[in-house]
């Protein structure tokens, strides 16, 4: 299927998806379906070099939080209109990637991961430290009640995350299949082969680097008029770094649909879980499906079914066409 046709049919699931929603006429599934889509964009964000490239990237949560903070600064300069908001989110957070590409894509393994996190630390802490933005105490953005021609507020929000989430999950999709998608895959296998072979593993690794960081700055674009009040424990939150993390895993790193599948099934048991028991066990869902899936399916959702595929046992009639097939032994 052709990258526009995949975009345009994603569109048409995602109406229907909104359609769906006010058919129900519960705002609470708008707000817990945004949560599930702004997962969509973060896993498969990180997915791009997690996943691609073979980088495990423990910042996620320092990105989304940059895209929320800038629209908090955005909106105490001059308040703009969410789209607009979105794509600075994601500039600054692009641009921050790419420097921190730069200083750290030279590590590799676990040295990566820990140069990622200290990225983390040091960005909230900074957030923590100016005033302008909330500083510790946090900050308030009030958002109108409704919106033309959405009404509540938070069906204008929810459709802005499913457009990104159609666009994340396209843009997987599109590096997957290029030259660039094929590139991150010789990262992921050896490194050291794809540079003896030619291959320019820094600058591939900056893109990936600028464009997942850029996409997880957009999922945290409009993550202040969602949540009302910000502050830095919300924003830098464990959960997102966690879940960024755990949902690709568990729905499978080497395709675009696994991070799909991951934050679907994960984020639809947490958001029931807060329903029916508490946002406290939420963490606790994700810490026993990963083990459960590292433990049984390594390769996640995505492996179990290409597995499954394999392993089929032929039918009567392809066992026949074999057999008819066969070449017959020599008298």
């Amino acid at each position: 299927m052709r990258s526009d046709v995949f975009f345009v049919v994603c569109l048409v699931v995602g109406g229907i998806v909104f359609a769906a929603a006010l058919a129900l006429g519960n705002d609470y599934y708008f707000f817990a379906g945004y949560v599930v889509l702004q997962y969509v964009v973060l896993s498969t964000a990180w997915n791009i070099l997690g996943g691609y490239c073979g980088y495990v990237n423990f910042g996620s949560a320092a990105f989304f939080a940059l895209g929320a903070y800038t629209t908090v600064a955005m909106h105490r300069l001059h308040p703009m209109p969410i789209p607009v908001d979105v794509v600075f989110g994601g500039v600054v957070s692009g641009v921050v990637g790419l420097g921190m590409g730069y200083l750290t894509l030279r590590l590799r393994g676990a040295f990566f991961a820990i140069a990622t996190l200290a990225l983390a630390v040091v960005l909230q802490t900074l957030i923590v430290n100016w005033d302008y933005v909330g500083g510790s105490r946090g900050a308030y953005i009030v958002r109108p009640e409704s919106i033309a021609p959405f009404g509540n507020y938070i069906k204008y929000l929810f459709m802005i995350m499913m457009l990104l989430a159609v666009g994340s999950v396209t843009v997987a999709r599109v590096i997957e299949r290029s030259r660039l998608g094929y590139g991150f895959a010789t990262i992921r296998d050896d490194e050291l082969a794809a540079e003896a072979s030619g291959v320019p593993t820094l600058r591939l690794k900056l893109i990936a680097t600028t464009i997942s960081g850029a996409l997880m700055g957009m999922a945290g674009a409009p993550f202040p008029y969602y949540i009302g009040f910000l502050q830095p424990t919300s924003a830098f939150g464990l959960e997102y770094a966690v879940n960024s993390i755990a949902m690709p895993l568990i729905g499978g790193t080497t395709s675009w649909v696994g991070p799909l599948i991951g934050a679907i099934l994960l984020g639809s048991l947490q958001q029931i879980a807060t329903v029916t028991i508490s946002s406290a066990v939420n963490l606790l869902i994700v810490g026993f499906l990963l083990v459960g899936f590292v433990i049984a399916a390594p390769n996640g959702v995505i492996g179990l079914v290409h597995k499954y595929i394999q392993h089929k046992p032929i039918g009567r009639v392809g066992r026949r066409k074999i057999e008819a097939d066969a070449p017959k032994a020599a008298p």
